[in-house]
């Protein structure tokens, strides 16, 4: 099969179950970011290895892709996982990466499960989602002490500068529309255009400057995973019961292609210039790679031993990574010439 018949793989053992997102960010090559949902863990960018409360823990990159670069997690005491949610403990957190530093604490009123920046080099808007039902927008930029947030719907809070707590305002966008959980966010290039999808089987495309919706599209299954990619053409893959859905990256709504499998789906990413797609299975703990133009199955990898809920591709497209829930992050050799740690084949 050339190239994905050699693929070679390398592993993250995570502490938790991964049932969130995995990504690498356009806007630095060689670093591998995602979300976990565990007991008593938070956010996790690039990868966890150990347990750790307090401030991230700060290694150089230099064997990567197997350097854990940073550890972001905080364990509350007063948070009582034993029984249904409280308002304890259920909030966002927005860190600074370099000095490690919790910059604010966003207050919710129920299990946030999805949280997306614009595509900026100083973004300043947050947009978070999830069992609460509501998909809210915080302006992190109007943070003060005056706790003056007229333009918020909730309550928002923080953490102190100076001794002073510090409000990021918010407001909410489409109140009363949703009626189910909020799995996905995404923030398209167009910074006025928000996209989400909930448990309703719809995807949304939300204008932000009139808070309405631009564009709404209904799924045949339960949603697994709504990424837009980051490889030169931008396209929004959809992971939905048995089929993939592609969707124009930068026109609301715009259907590209639609593509059924054999096999329910949790997970599915696009290579766009290389005309493949891959998804992760919900039934199966396998990873599919597939022809675009002729929806024919290429290759199949095995080595999850769980749903894989994440499939994202690396910006220079030779590499892609898979989340499980059985805990690790497996990284996928999509080229024949040598990559990091693998050398030619």
């Amino acid at each position: 099969m050339g190239i994905l018949a050699r693929s070679r793989i390398s592993a993250f053992l995570l502490l938790g179950m991964m049932n969130s997102t995995i990504s690498f960010p356009a806007v630095k090559m060689g670093t591998l970011c995602f979300g976990m949902v565990s007991r008593g863990i938070g956010l996790a960018p690039f990868s966890v290895t150990k347990e750790q409360s307090g401030k991230p823990d700060f290694l150089p990159m230099q064997a990567w892709p197997r350097q854990l670069l940073r550890t972001f997690q905080r364990i509350d005491p007063a948070l009582d996982t034993s029984g249904p949610p409280t308002n304890v403990g259920l909030h966002s957190k927005v860190w600074d990466t370099h000095a490690g530093e919790c910059l604010h604490t966003l207050q919710h009123g129920h299990i946030v499960r999805a949280a997306a920046f614009p595509s900026q080099p100083n973004p300043q808007l947050l947009a978070t989602g999830g069992h609460e039902k509501k998909l809210r927008i915080f302006d992190l930029s109007r943070s003060s002490s005056s706790g003056n947030s007229s333009a918020s719907s909730s309550p928002t809070s923080p953490d102190r500068m100076n001794g002073t707590p510090l409000l990021a305002p918010c407001y909410e966008i489409g109140p009363g529309v949703y009626d189910n959980v909020i799995k996905s966010i995404v923030w398209g290039p167009d910074t006025n255009i928000l996209i989400t999808a909930s448990d309703d089987k719809k995807i949304r495309w939300w204008d932000i400057r009139s808070r309405t919706v631009a564009a709404v599209h209904d799924l045949d299954g339960p949603i697994g995973s709504c990424e837009l990619d980051n490889l030169s053409a931008p396209s929004l893959a959809v992971a939905a019961g048995k089929s993939a859905y592609f969707f124009s990256g930068t026109v609301p709504g715009q259907l590209l292609k639609t593509v059924q499998t054999s096999h329910e789906i949790a997970s599915v990413a696009l290579h766009a210039e290389a005309g493949k797609f891959v998804t992760g299975g919900s039934e199966d703990p396998w990873v599919r790679v597939y022809d675009f133009e002729t929806e024919r199955e290429l290759d199949v990898h095995k080595g999850h031993h769980g749903p894989i809920w994440s499939v994202s591709f690396a910006p220079d497209g030779k590499l892609y990574a898979t989340g499980s829930e059985d805990g690790t992050v497996k990284l996928w050799k999509f080229c024949t010439e040598p990559y990091g740690l693998w050398r030619s084949l």
